[in-house]
């Protein structure tokens, strides 16, 4: 069983930044690709930027491009986020998520394991 552990979360006000890591007990086949997810309170869990341990290509919805960047670190088997220009309808428990491929890291259905979430408030 693969374990996923994200740090990084906290307060911060508008335009500020924050990283978010996400540690990777071990790494498997089952493990093509690593992302992160959000959901806010009443929402449902939302697709936010995945990559490939392979290749590191990325994948990033539309409402951040341009504000956050994921990369990782293999010798680590670590992910990160990072959000800059942070806004208040960012604010969401960041999951981190894993999958045997890209679109399956990019599916809530469909990936394999979840980190059990790190808090990001922003303030106006």
């Amino acid at each position: 069983q693969v374990q996923l552990v994200e740090s990084g979360g906290g307060l911060v006000q508008a335009g500020g930044s924050l990283r978010l890591s996400c540690a990777a007990s071990r790494r498997t086949v089952s493990m093509y690709s690593s992302g992160w997810f959000r959901q806010a309170p009443g929402k449902e869990r939302e697709f936010v930027a995945a990559i490939s341990w392979s290749t590191g290509s990325t994948n990033l919805v539309d409402s951040v491009v341009g504000r956050f960047t994921i990369s990782r670190d293999n010798a680590k088997n670590t992910v990160y986020l990072q959000m800059n220009s942070l806004k208040p309808e960012d604010t969401a428990v960041y999951y981190c998520a894993a999958g045997s491929s890209t679109s399956q890291a990019m599916d809530a259905r469909r990936v394999n394991y979840w980190g059990k979430g790190t808090l990001v408030t922003v303030s106006s």
